[in-house]
């Protein structure tokens, strides 16, 4: 799915050409998420065990950490789904997404050509949106109930209970799931780019995400199999592909 913004810019002469993927503000609430959820995995670790307690000092101390921790929560429940009104469309399932799961051994090997064309995010992607959409909605309502400088006196203690060991098995799952959203950007190479200057090359959305390049290059027009021919080879061309 092509979403407003995305654009190809054709690389002047010695550079590659460049498709947008993100602008400046999806950028930045992305850092925004990203940082959040750094910040509440350490104050998390370092109120859940007195052997991590020592991660206090990186937030001025136990009291300091205990105040800030659910604030930081809210700043990621609120950054993360303005997000997610931006993206929820894109990550929707489709059977490409199945037949890619069902090919994993080929995605981990870099057989390409085996996978079926993918749109602007692949399936891996679209778990780990909606993993993370699921975990910070569970993650806010249980923090909420054991927020006890305003909301202890609403809920029992047993229900307080119960509701802190959902928040740390939430919080466990959301970690892990970050550590693999980031060894996956680091491993596919050009990815970060996207999330630093905004931008890929046509040469690796053709590779990873050959489907939205060719909606981008209007390669996916309803017309006569003629004239989609002509049109997709005076684009590759234009692409340098």
């Amino acid at each position: 799915m092509v979403q407003p913004g995305d654009e190809i810019t054709p690389g002047l002469e010695g550079t590659p050409t460049t498709v947008k993927r993100y602008g400046p503000l999806a950028r930045l609430n992305h850092w925004v998420v990203a940082f959040s959820l750094i910040a509440l995995a350490l104050s998390g670790l370092a109120l859940y065990s007195p052997y991590l307690f020592f991660l206090t000092n990186i937030f001025g101390g136990g009291q300091t950490t205990r105040w800030i921790h659910p604030w930081i929560g809210v700043l990621l429940f609120v950054s993360f789904y303005v997000f997610f009104a931006q993206l929820w469309r894109a990550n929707l399932p489709n059977r490409d997404d199945v037949t890619w799961l069902v090919r994993f051994k080929d995605v981990v090997a870099g057989n390409e050509e085996r996978l079926p064309e993918m749109g602007k995010y692949n399936a891996g992607q679209k778990i780990v949106f909606w993993g993370m959409s699921a975990l910070i909605l569970v993650l806010i309502a249980t923090g909420i109930v054991i927020w006890q400088e305003y909301f202890s006196v609403y809920t029992a203690i047993e229900t307080q209970r119960w509701a802190a060991l959902l928040h740390a098995a939430a919080a466990i799952v959301i970690i892990l799931i970050w550590i693999t959203h980031v060894y996956a950007s680091i491993w596919i190479q050009g990815t970060m780019r996207a999330m630093t200057r905004g931008n890929v090359t046509a040469g690796w959305a053709y590779r990873h995400h050959r489907k939205w390049l060719k909606q981008l290059t209007g390669l996916r027009r309803k017309g006569p199999a003629r004239a989609n021919a002509v049109e997709s080879t005076k684009a590759a061309k234009h692409l340098g592909l």
